[in-house]
């Protein structure tokens, strides 16, 4: 057996060595490739050995001499490239153990605070793996065979594989590792069918023989991407395994967790399973991204999705290196090569799915609490922030609303003014949002609760493997789920909902509890015996089982086991609820998941979860946004204030500041604590509060227009400061900032009793968002002043802000004069956009309903062009121009051809006031 490769050695075998008719002998020019990593240098070897000799002498010094020495092909493979053959996290991994797996056992000392370290068992570099036994040339790319000698130490390993090797487009290559013999469950997810062959693709694949492996080449600068012979490759029917090399530490993404927004690679594993808890560090939380991004030496970017949806561990090491590990499915890889980080994200959604234009009150403020008690309090609330003229554009209702916590109903007494409250809220151009979960009461008299016994006689609930309806307990009791991977479901679900609105006219949904959550480990009755309940391999999850507060994986749904299709729980929901808003209001939906997966952006934004009112949750909520604008999902934002404990003034100003700079801005607040939204406090936050939300407001139309560009190529709305910045390492690992776009920088406080913040400003001109005073970085960290009531923001050298005479409601602000807002770069140039429409209407980019238009500024011209115009434009005048960086007071303002009074003030901000000029009509502004 052949030895795994080094990342950092002769390359293995290339597919262009000869692709063999089936069944044909690889060529022994091909098995000559594949050296030992080790061979060339016997002095480096006796050094590496003897160095390694020396450290287990010491050890077991200590130890007392009483462990046999450990055979010389294991002290050879350095602790950081040690992969792990003993991943099961509730097992005491003794000698024995390991070596019955045919794999090396070295201790090592465990680190503090009960972290996984190096580990004890590792594979040997002539562990067996597969053999790539032919290759042959496909329309796409390449077919190989792969075929196992010696069986793995899982239960059913499947001997001979099919790999696909398809080079999709120039900048994407796909990868697929499935059994030869028998079909598997694949994730029923739309993906894009590439016709043929990319032809000049900016990468270059190799293919080892044996043992089998990738390496993935970027051809500019010959950096390897993918190195799959560090380890071997094992696929039994519930484990599956690969490893790759990184080329940097440099990592993101792998969500849904509560970390930093770069991932320590200090022996880390990431559990991939949808579960209802509290956003907590190392716990697998409510939804599944398998996709990571890598930062490579230089500034270039790649990304890797593995589309599969089963169980999952990553598992990150400091070689460095990362090991997936899935109980089920296949191995079906896309890597996207960018080659920078923007250009990985837009790569990744052309695969899964663009997300969603948002309606325009999606992005206005909302405002909720589980605990409000009746429709009368909750209109107080509204009115009470009306009176404070503090902008809202939805209110929202928790599970109190409900009559017995029952879907699809109201409390007849305690919220009997409910749709009252809607067609008020209606009519001061705002709108309703409430609370669905996904299980339904099942102990109502028959007769009595029309959802359960029309979802029972069509048979939409998730069964049991007896085929009965699975029942758990959820918010009303004991409950059955609704099973959405039915398209019968889909139109019960529309039902439904038709019959509430006729009732409560609502405008979005939120849609909670849906990994989905069970009160109750499976079921009422527990689970069935067998591998599915307890599979040969359990990943890291909380709980230890797979159905710990959620419903047996066992259970059966209409297209696969709940043990696949688990992920996919909250994405097939999402879909059903946006279906369901379309065909009820004609409009765009707003819909607000909880659980998600890969593609969740075409249909819902999504909330950070129950967080708690507390500094640290403030600051985690940074990372999570951006995670998930690297995901796709770009209405996206945390619990402004907190939800659950309680909150103080000062956190709360703090966070509401911040939050005005979530995508999806709501404050949330559970029941039995005080009130948290802005008229629960003193005059002081109070104003403080309502000035930042109407800076959000008045930077709505930017916003929007971000909006715009996610929906049309996929770009991200949030932004990590790296993103704009790659060849800027300070920025890798920054999370306590972001962007908007690629040219408004936040720098929120995030740290109580600061009246400073520290932030950092990448080299270029930046200027202060509200006076126009500049900064020339040269790549620094600055201080800067940070009162109760101020959130920093500055604008980018270059860009054109559209901004807004802010109203208290989306509605009331589109019919307000544009203000824009310039940047000039060090060269006396900028540029901008706008995307204008009707706010709401389904379609209006691919109808052509809408205005765009492009801003510029160079030699002392601005120009606005329409490049698409419609009626909408017509009601909006550009009234103000405010240029940043004029470093000359001007003579005279020219605006098409006449003269105009301007006012020109330090720190260098010209401004051309009362412009009065339609929105649809491009003009020309010159300063002489």
């Amino acid at each position: 057996m052949k030895s795994y490769q080094k990342l950092t050695t002769a390359a293995p075998q290339p597919a262009g060595c000869g692709l063999e008719e089936e069944g044909a002998a690889p060529k022994a020019a091909c098995r000559g490739k594949l050296a030992p990593w080790w061979v060339g240098s016997g002095l480096l070897v006796a050094a590496v050995l003897l160095s390694a000799v020396t450290v287990w002498v010491l050890r077991q010094v200590s130890r007392g001499w009483h462990v046999p020495a450990p055979p010389p092909k294991c002290l050879l493979v350095p602790e950081s490239h040690r992969f792990d053959c003993y991943p099961e996290t509730r097992v005491v991994v003794t000698e024995e153990l390991c070596e019955s797996r045919g794999c090396c056992f070295i201790e090592t000392p465990l680190p503090a605070g009960g972290k996984r370290g190096v580990p004890w068992c590792f594979y040997p570099r002539d562990f067996p793996s597969y053999a790539l036994q032919s290759l042959n040339q496909s329309a796409l790319g390449m077919v190989g065979r792969l075929v196992r000698r010696q069986k793995a130490y899982y239960p059913r390993d499947i001997e001979t594989l099919r790999l696909d090797v398809e080079f999709e487009t120039d900048t994407r290559l796909h990868l697929k590792i499935t059994d030869a013999a028998n079909p598997r469950y694949e994730v029923p997810l739309e993906v894009p069918q590439a016709t043929k062959r990319a032809e000049n693709p900016i990468y270059s694949v190799e293919l080892s023989r044996d043992p089998f492996g990738v390496l993935l080449r970027r051809r500019a600068t010959g950096t390897v991407l993918l190195n799959t012979t560090v380890a071997p490759l094992i696929f039994a029917d519930q484990f599956l395994q690969i490893s790759t090399a990184l080329p940097s530490p440099f990592l993101y993404g792998l969500g849904e967790h509560r970390s930093s927004l770069l991932h320590s690679l200090d022996w880390s594993t990431l559990t991939l399973w949808a579960r209802d808890v509290s956003p907590t560090e190392s716990f697998n939380l409510y939804g599944a991204h398998p996709f990571y991004l890598v930062m490579e030496q230089g500034g270039d970017a790649h990304g890797v999705f593995l589309l599969n949806s089963n169980a999952m561990e990553v598992a990150l090491q400091p070689a460095p290196a990362l090991t997936w590990r899935t109980i089920g499915g296949i191995l079906d890889f896309y890597i996207f090569l960018g080659p920078d980080p923007n250009m990985v994200i837009q790569q990744y959604q052309q695969v899964i799915g663009f997300p969603a234009m948002p309606p325009l009150w999606g992005l206005g403020f909302h405002l909720c609490r589980w605990g409000y008690g009746s429709s009368n309090e909750t209109w107080q609330t509204v009115k009470a922030l009306r009176n404070y003229q503090i902008p809202q554009d939805a209110q929202w209702n928790d599970i109190d609303y409900m009559d017995g916590y029952r879907d699809f109903t109201f409390d007849p007494e305690k919220f009997a003014s409910l749709p009252s409250l809607v067609e008020d809220l209606h009519k001061h151009g705002q709108h309703y949002v409430m609370i669905l979960d996904p299980g339904i009461s099942s102990t109502n008299p028959h007769g009595s609760y029309w959802p359960f016994d029309e979802g029972l006689r069509r048979g939409l609930f998730i069964n049991t493997t007896q085929g009965q309806p699975l029942i758990g307990q959820v918010w009303p009791g004991f409950t059955a789920f609704a099973d959405f991977s039915n398209q019968d479901t889909h139109q019960w679900w529309l039902e439904n909902l038709q019959r509430f609105h006729a009732q409560v006219p609502f405008d979005g949904l939120w849609i909670d509890m849906n990994e989905p959550s069970n009160f109750l480990d499976g079921s009422e009755d527990g689970c069935p015996p067998g591998d599915l309940e307890s599979p040969p391999y359990m990943p890291a999850v909380l709980g230890d089982s797979l159905s710990a507060k959620t419903v047996c994986v066992s259970a059966k749904q209409s297209i696969s086991v709940h043990y696949n299709l688990h992920n996919l729980y909250g994405l097939m929901e999402a879909k059903a609820t946006a279906s369901a808003l379309v065909q009820i209001r004609g409009k765009r939906p707003l819909v607000i998941s909880r659980s998600t997966f890969p593609s969740q952006g075409r249909y819902s934004g999504h909330w950070l979860g129950d967080n708690r009112s507390q500094w640290k949750d403030m600051y985690y909520s940074i990372p999570g946004l951006l995670s998930f604008s690297l995901f796709g999902i770009p209405l996206v934002g945390a619990d402004i204030c907190g939800f659950s404990g309680s909150t103080s003034e000062e956190l709360c100003t703090r966070w509401t500041q911040l939050g005005a700079f979530y995508p999806f801005a709501r404050n949330h607040n559970t029941q039995n604590e005080k009130a948290q939204d802005p008229t629960a406090f003193s005059p002081a936050a109070r104003t403080a509060m309502k000035d930042v939300l109407l800076t959000r407001y008045s930077l709505l139309p930017f916003l929007y227009t971000l909006f715009h560009r996610a929906h049309l190529q996929g770009d991200t709305v949030a932004r990590p400061l790296f993103f704009e910045f790659p060849q800027d390492v300070t920025t890798y690992g920054m999370d306590r900032q972001f962007l908007w776009g690629r040219s408004l920088l936040v720098t929120p406080v995030l740290e109580p009793g600061a009246d400073s913040v520290m932030g950092y400003f990448p080299r270029g001109v930046w200027y202060d968002f509200y006076t126009g005073s500049s900064v020339n970085s040269s790549g620094e960290t600055l201080k800067m002043s940070a009162p109760l009531d101020h959130l920093n923001l500055h604008v980018r050298e270059g860009a054109i802000l559209p901004t807004q005479k802010p109203g208290i409601t989306s509605e009331a602000s589109r019919g307000n004069p544009l203000r824009l807002i310039v940047a000039l770069s060090q060269s006396a140039t900028a540029w901008g956009d706008l995307f204008w429409d009707d706010g709401e209407s389904l379609d209006t980019f691919e109808r052509g309903s809408y205005s765009y238009l492009v801003f510029n500024v160079t030699q002392n011209i601005f120009t606005s062009t329409v490049l698409h115009a419609s009626a909408e434009a017509t009601y909006v005048t550009i009234d103000t121009l405010r240029i940043f960086g004029v470093r000359e007071r001007p003579n005279k303002v020219i605006l098409n051809g006449q003269e105009k009074p301007f006012s020109y003030l330090d720190p260098q901000v010209l401004t051309v006031s009362n412009l009065g000029l339609s929105l649809s009509q491009g003009f020309s502004l010159r300063w002489l």
